[in-house]
């Protein structure tokens, strides 16, 4: 695992090495001996994108290319590139473009220099261990701090969510060879919108106090209905055959937020819900 800073998350067969990804030294040891690269780096957050375009082009395009080089010279056997379902859509604003740019790179480095991949779109993920720049993160810890939840944006735009260890078993499942030099798109099966989905947060909190609000975005870079645009880069889609159930899910988020809110909860084990 290469990171900037230490995990709590660590196990015991996992050797972190502390780094930044701009640091082409230390991204070549990293690498080094290693058969299957995943790079999950970057910066993934739209808004902040959108507000920092020279800090997207330098951890997005250019912390890829730093890792493709390194994976080329090590003789990695696949690298593995973690896009967007934004990426040959009208949305996503600069975080699109810097995807588009980095899977043409990935692209690029397999056509010229043979370094297979697997390019994997992800959806709208959730799930444990996330934070303030994921959606539904951010719902429930504005319903559980604040009593409410403000979604800046069309309520009636839609979201095919996948839970993230869903995604990670499929991240997993595509080291088949059969997916090689694929694009893949990993999204969960069932749409919502996001009014459904908060009042779905609410009526698993059982809150009648918590409000829910919609307000206009003039910058709004998310798709409404689809991300999809007709682009001849097509990708295949894969839904995990058995996937979390969403409601189950949520109340899992629920819980991870609930016990970082009331550490005392967490500390004593006891079941939040």
């Amino acid at each position: 695992v290469f990171d900037k800073s230490e995990s709590e998350f660590i196990k015991g067969k996992h050797n972190i090495v502390i780094g930044d990804i701009l640091s082409e030294e230390k991204v070549s040891k990293a690498v080094e001996n290693a058969n299957i690269v995943f790079n999950f780096a970057g910066l993934a957050d739209i808004n902040l994108a959108e507000s920092d375009p020279i800090a997207t082009v330098r951890y997005n395009i250019l912390g890829n290319t730093i890792i493709l080089e390194a994976c080329r010279k090590a003789g990695i056997e696949r690298y593995i590139f973690a896009s967007s379902v934004y990426v040959y859509s009208n949305f996503g604003g600069f975080y699109r473009c810097s995807k588009q740019a980095c899977e043409l790179y990935v692209e690029n480095f397999h056509e010229i220099y043979n370094l297979n991949y697997t390019i994997l779109r992800y959806g709208s993920l959730y799930g444990p261990r996330s934070d303030m720049s994921n959606g539904i993160y951010r719902f429930i810890n504005q319903a559980l701090t604040d009593k409410k939840m403000i979604f800046k944006g069309k309520a009636d735009s839609k979201r095919e969510f996948i839970h993230v260890e869903d995604a990670a078993e499929s991240s997993v499942k595509i080291l088949e060879p059969k997916y090689a030099n694929q694009h893949i798109i990993l999204t969960g099966n069932q749409l919502f919108s996001i009014r459904e989905l908060l009042k779905m947060i609410k009526e698993i909190l059982n809150d009648n106090k918590i409000q829910i609000e919609f307000t206009p975005d003039e910058n709004d870079t998310h798709y409404e209905m689809t991300p999809y645009t007709f682009n001849p880069k097509f990708g295949k889609k894969m839904n995990p055959e058995l996937q979390r159930d969403f409601g189950q899910g949520i109340l899992q988020v629920i819980e991870d937020i609930y016990g970082y809110l009331h550490p005392e909860v967490k500390e004593n084990n006891d079941k939040v819900i």
